[in-house]
């Protein structure tokens, strides 16, 4: 597993648990669990969406609420064998509602501490900046993180929301300014927007990782260029087809993408309203490509040697998917 958010794990029980215990008045409409159901299962595209996300996490108010969250998470990942996860958190989401950046950061970390602790579940946290603030927003943010940037337990930046109308090339000075703090640094490319916006993420940010890029397989030249650069895509099936970026996952172009070479893995977005974790997005691929065992064993690799942990775990992580290939084989 590469990346996930975990405000988008946000449940509609949790989201109406997490209101009741912070007093937190929701509209009328989402006040009972059938018809907040209902809403996660119906958005009419990304921003849409997005506008409903944005409401939601009003619930989040203190740090106990982001380490439940985490957990939360974590404890479903276990559940659908994940050994490794990268965590995407918009920093800004949080602190224009007045929360502490100590809060957020610290509830995600103890929430992965517990996880690691309680199933052996390694992570890292990366954060991300929206795309509809502008970057002066995001310089402020980056700079109020600069202490646990030192210190590793943030790892690096990605940049998020809304892909249409906002370039990439809206935040080079702070891509640049990560890029001179060491940081990894992968951007939102390609999923709405055009594979213009790949080339720039990839040539003006010099990101390390594309998320989602799917519109890549418009641009031969460009799919040309990630299999030779080795520069992976993190695509999330379910969620393209939920916000209407993929008319069906027969149209995912993961089968086209791993016959040019191009590292794509799979990944779960917002799983709590996109339809479903990682183990259910490997499940609908399956229904849609019936793909053989040697498929999946690659796009597990390709999972492997996209993540950003050390060469030390990824050795045990290709360890563990080696048992499992031979078991399975058995």
């Amino acid at each position: 597993m590469i990346r996930t958010n975990p405000s988008g794990t946000l449940s509609p029980e949790l989201l109406l648990q997490l209101a009741e215990k912070n007093k937190i008045p929701l509209p009328e409409i989402y006040s009972s669990l059938p018809a907040l159901k209902e809403r996660y299962e119906n958005f009419s595209d990304l921003q849409d969406f997005l506008n409903f996300y944005y409401q939601g996490i009003d619930v989040l108010q203190d740090e106990s609420d982001y380490q439940h969250l985490a957990f939360e998470y974590f404890r479903q990942a276990y559940r659908d064998g994940i050994h490794h996860a990268e965590i995407f958190f918009d920093i800004q989401t949080h602190v224009s509602r007045s929360i502490p950046h100590d809060t957020v950061v610290n509830g995600l970390l103890k929430g992965s501490k517990k996880a690691e602790e309680e199933f052996g579940i390694t992570s890292d946290l990366i954060v991300c900046f929206v795309r509809h603030e502008n970057e002066e927003s995001a310089l402020k943010e980056f700079y109020a993180l600069e202490k646990y940037f030192d210190s590793g337990e943030i790892i690096g930046i990605g940049m998020d929301s809304a892909e249409l109308p906002f370039p990439p090339e809206n935040f080079k000075r702070l891509f640049a300014e990560a890029e001179k703090k060491g940081l990894r640094r992968c951007a939102h490319a390609g999923e709405e927007g055009p594979p213009s916006y790949i080339w720039t993420a990839v040539d003006h940010l010099k990101v390390h990782r594309v998320d989602h890029g799917i519109k890549a397989i418009e641009d031969p030249l460009l799919c040309k260029e990630l299999a030779e650069r080795k520069i992976p895509l993190t695509v999330c099936p379910l969620s393209n087809v939920k916000l209407q970026c993929l008319k069906s996952l027969e149209h995912a172009p993961i089968p086209q993408f791993l016959e040019i070479g191009i590292l794509v893995t799979i990944n779960s977005d917002d799983p709590a309203y996109f339809g479903g974790y990682l183990l259910d997005n490997m499940l609908a691929l399956q229904n849609a490509f019936d793909w053989e065992w040697k498929v999946w064993e690659q796009l597990c690799l390709n999972g492997i040697e996209a993540s950003f942990c050390s060469e030390q775990r990824k050795q045990e992580l290709r360890a563990v998917l080696h048992k499992t290939v031979t078991k399975y084989l058995e």
